[in-house]
Parts: structure tokens; C-alpha cells; sequence
């Protein structure tokens, strides 16, 4: 896996459960020659590897490596969909993404992230750190 780009780093409220610190998010660009799934293992080893513990759901974590975009491939097999469902919804996942993409058309809706960004009702804090 390279790293290709990655967004700026934003400090962003939590969503979901709310009763925790602020998150840090940012979006990278890589390349791999994976699998979506065998990406989706390496990535949950990494997590494992940094000492996540999956407990309380949208809880608090020490990482959390998600796959949003995996090219225009359209993934649906349980516990791995890509895009990532929540995606369009959240403004912590589509701000960095946009500033890295905003020309990447979503390959479910046929809209730019741009678009998904003009279109999004969350207003959730997304304040732009590094």
C-alpha cells in the first residue's frame, strides 16, 4: 500500500455518542493492490496492532481506519460496503474528502463530493487543525 495524499487534519465533534472527547479525522489517498477486503483486514491489523478495542459503538477509540472509496467498485458483503454508507451523511468524513476529491463522483448517487458536500444537512463542527 502507498500512500498517496492526505487531507488536512480536522478536530471534529463526535457523532452518535456524544458524551466524549472531540475526534481528530482525515482522509487518505492510497494505493494498493489489495483486495477491498484483504485492504479492510490490513487495515482493522492496524488498528488492533495501535490497541482499538471495540466496545461501545461510535464510542470513544484510540483509531478508527475506514474504507470510504474504493475507485468506483461497489461493494456489499456484510460487514464490508463500500462506499461507506454514512459517507454522504457526515461532515467529518466529507470535508477532508473534498478537499482532497471533490471531483470523485460517488459511484452509488452519480454526484461529486462536491455535490454530496452542497447537499449535506449535517452542521456538526468540522474545524480545520493542521
Amino acid at each position: 500500500m502507498t500512500l498517496l495524499r492526505c487531507s488536512s487534519f480536522y478536530r471534529t465533534e463526535p457523532v452518535g455518542f456524544v458524551d466524549q472527547e472531540d475526534f481528530v479525522n482525515a482522509v487518505a489517498e492510497v494505493r494498493t493492490v489489495l483486495t477491498a477486503r484483504a485492504l479492510l483486514q490490513a487495515l482493522q491489523q492496524i488498528e488492533t496492532e495501535m490497541g482499538r478495542v471495540r466496545t461501545t459503538r461510535w464510542g470513544p477509540r484510540i483509531i478508527d481506519l475506514d474504507i470510504l472509496l474504493f475507485g468506483q467498485e461497489v461493494v456489499q458483503e456484510g460487514d464490508l460496503v463500500i462506499p461507506h454508507p454514512e459517507l454522504h451523511r457526515r461532515r467529518f468524513v466529507l470535508v477532508p474528502l473534498n478537499e482532497l476529491a471533490s471531483y470523485v463522483i460517488h459511484p452509488s448517487f452519480g454526484v461529486s463530493i462536491q455535490g454530496l458536500m452542497q447537499r449535506l444537512q449535517d452542521e456538526s463542527r468540522v474545524e480545520r487543525i493542521v
